[in-house]
């Protein structure tokens, strides 16, 4: 991640998830990895603020709700609490968790930004046919159909008719893309941002932004003055980035005459802090909403008179046993009933080790107890597990360290050293594989340096009186925990948990713990 003389602030947030059904997999690998960035920054000593939440305002929550038989504040309330129950099951860190139903902070900010796009002459009413993705809650050109379906969900849109708000994005065609091809806004990979690019420079129409009250049945937020319609739900849901900051929830509305107040917020001013000066502003979203983050959002934000984020990191798809992943798929897919049963190191590892950074990755129960016990039981687990072990047989617990003689140019050592710079390169575009690849090569030079050194043998030595093989397996012993030291700490924005143990376990100063099993192999391979 990039840094600034001036500020180092990191504000890291997920899309927020329509609460129509029960989070899967795909839900945990998004709040995952934007976990990683948030826990990541925090162990460079940046300040951070991790945001989640639900979409409670989306039409499709209401047909949910209804279909079920349920009132719909009911079934929101208690879907939104499933999502937030995830905070546990898998290690989340997340500062700020916003539910759009029912946050006091959410639906002033809404009517502010919407105003102010308003008063820069960008919403206009008109009437508007055209085929509509329930699924997706947007609108689509027949162009963009596949055989007639929606590209996202398969299936065939429904005609609809009728008058709403639109939004003039046709405006921001040329804005957004010296934004996007400058990189003041960067998507990563660069594959989806040259198809966000491709997008815009094939020039963009107007979309509408709201929805008759009539047919959302009252659910949402009324569009100002006009409280015929509602908000478009992506309109809404998009603003909960600053919403949560505080933005829009104190002070005159600068678009009704009062005093230009929109960088002032509530107690501790959040808004200015991680909004208007933070170094990073990061989004990390699914593949199937970039257009929404890194098109529609942005020009919102310009016609309001807002900055932008710095960067969108996309991630592609899971499917789980060849199946595409959708709410009520079934318990393989369910994220806290895997954590419950593996364990939460097992589920994060493979999320954030297995899953592809471009093209869709398929989840088995197999693949996830494979990488496990590879990679932390038998790799990094056995790894600390035979050095502990080593220390206190031949060095009573104590270690001279890495600085002994020689031991600084031991490559173990060198490799160690570098790794953090291998992991910041790797998260500074959002490549959590590469992040872990780096933290898997330090693992296997170090076993492979046990064997090559084959410290029982210079014990043996030194027992025989051989000073200099007493000297080398002092070094040997301390290379080994600094790398180990190295290791744990790395690792722990993508396992807080294991990390914790193995830290707990290696000390910080000449002494060492008693080695325990920090990884149980989850299966005999």
């Amino acid at each position: 991640m990039t840094t600034t003389p001036e500020n180092t602030h990191v504000y890291v947030t997920t899309a927020i998830p329509y609460v129509n059904g029960d989070p899967h997999l795909g839900h945990a690998l998004e709040l995952v990895q934007a976990d990683v960035l948030a826990r990541h920054a925090r162990r460079r000593r940046r300040p951070v603020r991790f945001l989640t939440g639900t979409d409670d305002n989306a039409l499709k929550n209401v047909t949910a709700a209804h279909a079920a038989g349920v009132d719909v504040r009911e079934f929101v309330a208690a879907n939104a609490a499933r999502f937030a129950a995830l905070r546990e099951p898998l290690q989340l860190s997340y500062d700020d968790h916003i539910r759009t139903g029912t946050d006091p902070r959410h639906a002033p900010g809404v009517r502010r930004i919407w105003r102010r796009c308003a008063a820069n002459g960008d919403l206009y009413r008109r009437r508007y046919e055209g085929l509509y993705c329930a699924g997706c809650e947007q609108f689509y050109a027949l162009e963009e159909l596949a055989g007639g379906r929606c590209p996202e969900h398969g299936t065939a849109p429904e005609r609809v008719s009728e008058e709403n708000w639109f939004f003039r994005l046709s405006r921001y065609t040329d804005a957004l893309r010296a934004v996007l091809e400058s990189g003041r806004v960067r998507v990563e990979p660069a594959a989806r941002r040259n198809e966000v690019l491709a997008f815009v420079r094939a020039g963009l129409a107007d979309i509408s932004v709201s929805r008759p009250a009539d047919r959302a049945g009252g659910w949402g937020i009324a569009v100002p003055d006009d409280p015929a319609q509602v908000v478009y739900v992506w309109w809404d849901a998009l603003a909960n980035y600053v919403t949560a900051l505080g933005y829009g929830s104190t002070g005159a509305d600068p678009a009704d005459g009062g005093h230009d107040d929109h960088h002032d917020d509530d107690d501790g001013k959040p808004f200015r802090t991680w909004w208007v000066e933070s170094a990073e502003r990061i989004h990390v979203v699914g593949k199937g909403i970039v257009r929404f983050h890194a098109v529609f959002w942005l020009a919102q934000l310009l016609s309001a008179g807002l900055p932008l984020p710095t960067a969108v990191y996309v991630h592609d798809y899971l499917s789980v046993d060849g199946a595409k992943l959708a709410k009520g798929v079934g318990h393989a897919a369910d994220p806290a009933g895997l954590a419950r049963r593996y364990g939460s190191d097992a589920v994060r590892w493979w999320l954030v080790r297995d899953v592809a950074r471009i093209g869709d990755t398929d989840f088995t129960v197999d693949r996830l107890l494979t990488r496990h016990d590879q990679d932390l039981a038998n790799g990094l687990g056995n790894l600390v597990h035979r050095t502990l072990t080593l220390v206190h047989r031949f060095g009573d617990g104590v270690v001279a360290g890495p600085w002994a003689t020689g031991a600084g140019g031991h490559p173990l050592v060198i490799a160690a050293d570098a790794l953090p710079d291998a992991v910041d390169r790797a998260l500074a575009i959002f490549d959590l594989r590469a992040a872990t690849a780096a933290i898997g090569a330090v693992v296997d030079q170090g076993n492979r340096t046990v064997e090559g050194e084959r410290p029982w043998e210079l014990a043996r030595r030194a027992t025989a009186g051989d000073t200099a093989a007493a000297a080398h397996l002092a070094n040997v012993l301390g290379v080994l925990v600094h790398a180990c030291r190295a290791l744990a700490g790395e690792l722990e924005p993508f396992l807080p948990a294991g990390a914790t143990r193995l830290c707990d376990q290696l000390g910080d100063g000449a002494g060492v713990g008693r080695p325990e099993p920090v990884f149980q192999r989850l299966r005999r391979l």
